[in-house]
């Protein structure tokens, strides 16, 4: 690879995108790259998503057509090469389509190697889109880009499975979910230990309906009954607590107010805010339904916060298999019996049974395998024969 141009996705600071082109350059700057981030214009400077959940509608799609604008003139003036590689951080960027549209047009010397990042999209049924109903014309743009690009990324082995029941033919490779360690380190450089914490789980994912919200309200009133001290508490960036039902948004509220669960919201978090409440917290639960490995996970564990997730899709494969961070889906009754063994492992700091540490250790290796990837050297990381299945039970890390 003589030069890599970097296709990043705009920054919210409700979501991880605040600190993804950092994290992606300390480790382009450390491997000694020869890069260039494409940057794209933002269609204001508010940062935050107001049409649409996951990224805001107009302010991605704004942002990745000049992105691309900025690409092609690159392109037309010869500055890109069959030796270079461009990286799209995500698999669905506005304006993308117009790079097989180009290429094949022109000489074989001015085609650089095309690599994306796919995160879910068509291929997870409790995605925002399915929900929204896209289904139907997104999917012929996956299928369009999969003509063309050289390579593609995922997180984790068992959404490869998705990819390739889909039809999907492209070179896929496994290597992780981006994540800097060092600079959320440095947001909160002195940790409590976690005995001396307040006795609190928090919830960090958005409050929409494939998260299952009331999975976690009628977990915060069941727990309530056995140890009305531990507060439920849910971490939110926007500055009201927002949803696709608003029916969850009200039950939060009455929570809050009324005397069935400790419950708290807190809201309009910056990251910093978020990062010292997550490390002022014994314990970060998950019940999602479309989560495959989330960067709830790495920020927790990098905090030395207990991490508590369904044993559904790619979690075990996140926790190597330690059944210590997982619970039965759907089942209250596991969640709460393993929620009370945290809490005594707590009490009695006897943690070994826990990966603390090692779960966003090995996240943290993302950017750097997908770099070996970029660079032809990730073969160790390619799942392209049919006994892709067998990497799935093995523990990514001891």
């Amino acid at each position: 690879m003589r030069k890599l141009f970097y296709m990043g996705l705009e920054s919210y600071e409700a979501r991880y995108t605040l600190q993804l082109q950092d994290w992606n350059e300390r480790v382009f700057n450390h491997r000694g790259l020869d890069y260039e981030v494409i940057v794209g214009d933002e269609l204001d400077n508010s940062k935050a998503i107001v049409t649409g959940s996951v990224l805001d509608a107009h302010g991605r799609s704004y942002y990745s057509l000049s992105q691309t604008m900025d690409l092609v003139q690159k392109m037309k003036n010869g500055e890109l090469t069959s030796d270079d590689v461009i990286f799209y951080e995500d698999m669905f960027t506005p304006g993308l389509e117009c790079l097989p549209y180009i290429m094949d047009q022109s000489p074989p010397e001015y085609r650089p190697k095309v690599f994306v990042r796919f995160l879910a999209q068509t291929t997870d049924p409790d995605d925002f889109l399915i929900r929204e109903g896209m289904f139907e014309w997104m999917r012929k743009y996956e299928q369009m880009l999969d003509k063309f690009v050289s390579g593609i990324c995922v997180a984790s082995e068992e959404f490869v499975a998705h990819l390739r029941i889909a039809g999907f033919k492209a070179p896929i490779y496994v290597t992780g979910l981006p994540y800097g360690k060092e600079e959320v380190q440095e947001r909160v450089p002195e940790l409590k230990t976690l005995i001396t914490r307040t006795r609190r789980v928090g919830f960090a994912a958005r409050w929409d309906d494939e998260k299952q919200p009331h999975f976690y309200m009628d977990l915060a009133e069941s727990y309530y009954k056995v140890d009305p001290s531990v507060e439920f508490a849910i971490f939110c960036g926007h500055p009201e607590l927002k949803s696709n039902d608003q029916a969850y948004v009200d039950r939060a509220m009455a929570l809050q107010e009324g005397n069935t669960a400790n419950f708290k919201v807190y809201t309009g978090l910056k990251k910093n805010d978020y990062y010292n409440y997550l490390a002022d917290s014994q314990v970060l639960f998950n019940c999602a339904l479309q989560d495959w490995v989330s960067n709830t996970v790495s920020e927790a564990d990098t905090m030395g916060t207990l991490t508590l997730y369904p044993a559904y899709r790619s979690f075990p494969e996140v926790f190597a298999n330690n059944g210590n961070h997982l619970y039965v889906p759907w089942s209250i009754d596991d969640a709460q019996e393993k929620l009370t063994k945290m809490f005594n492992s707590i009490d009695n700091n006897d943690l070994l049974a826990y990966n603390i540490g090692k779960i966003s250790d090995y996240q943290n290796g993302t950017i750097d395998r997908t770099i070996d990837v970029l660079e032809g050297n990730g073969e160790q990381w390619a799942r392209n024969d049919w006994g892709f299945r067998k990497h799935v039970a093995k523990a990514k890390y001891e």
